[in-house]
Formats: structure tokens, sequence, C-alpha cells
């Protein structure tokens, strides 16, 4: 099994701005003959009202494709990083010296912080079980908490995403 490291320009904007990285390939374990091309879109919150007390929410994917010519089944794991703010239980977008809290969950009730499995957060893992393709989009869930009062501006965080067949 080997790791391969992807940085995607993902980035999380706070604006309407339109994320199209390029995808990354990969070559998987030698003796499974396939390949395999990762591709993200970038979480953009919009605007974010300080005043408000409503959580700011959004979505982005990440899409693991892989031809396969031998593997019958297999599996594969996604690790992002924490950004910028070194840390998974904070994960900070940033303006300059102005910074807002966020994070990046792998469930829609944001209660798994998505990671590599260390600091609180969780891996996420996907078995397969297929002759030729294999081809998975996962969503990602992100939330900036309410109540913080920053500047106004165009925040952003560059996450990299790792995975590992």
């Amino acid at each position: 099994m080997t790791g391969r490291r992807y940085l995607l320009a993902p980035m999380i904007l706070l604006g309407a701005m339109i994320l199209a990285p390029q995808p990354a390939h990969a070559a998987c374990n030698p003796l499974s003959a396939c390949s395999c091309t990762v591709t993200a879109t970038g979480v953009s919150f919009g605007s974010y009202d300080p005043l408000s007390q409503v959580d700011n929410g959004s979505t982005g994917t990440i899409r693991v494709f892989c031809t396969l010519i031998v593997a019958l089944a297999g599996s594969f794991t996604i690790d992002l990083s924490t950004g910028a703010s070194g840390s998974y239980s904070q994960r900070t977008l940033k303006k300059g010296a102005s910074a807002l809290t966020y994070n990046l969950f792998s469930d829609s009730a944001y209660s798994r912080i998505w990671g590599n499995g260390t600091g609180g957060s969780t891996q996420v893992s996907q078995s397969f079980s297929s002759l030729f393709i294999v081809d998975r989009t996962l969503t990602v869930y992100g939330r900036i908490p309410a109540g913080q009062n920053v500047p106004a501006g165009a925040y952003a965080d560059t996450i990299i995403v790792t995975v590992t067949y």
C-alpha cells in the first residue's frame, strides 16, 4: 500500500468564488494494476454575517476515481490536513492578521471532524469491490460558528487532501 499526497488547492473561501482544481494522478499498488485520479471542490461559505446567531455551513466534495485491471477488492483512506491553524480542533480562515474559526466534518451532523485520526479527528475510509472502476464522491461538510467579530473581506485556508491506497 502506498500513500500519496495531493495539494489540490481546494481553498475554503468566504465569498462566491468558484474553484476548479486540477486532478491529481496516482499509481496504485503495482500488484493491483490500477490508476486513480483525485479531484476536490472547495467549500465556499458565501457571506458571513458577524451579527447572525446562526452558524454558517456549506459543502464541498472529494472524488476518487480508479480504473482497476487486476484488483477485485480493496480500500482507500482520505485524510485532510489542519490547514494554516495546525490544529484539528479549530481550523482558521485567514485574511491578513484577521481569522475566522471553522472546521470540516465527514458527516452532516457536524459531529466527526475530518482529519487524519489524530487530535480528535477521524479518517474517512472506503472499501470497494469492483472489477474495473471505482468512482466515489464524498461530501465535505464545513461550518463557521456564529458570533465571530471580524472585518469584511475574503478569508481563505488551504487544505491538503491525502489519499492512501
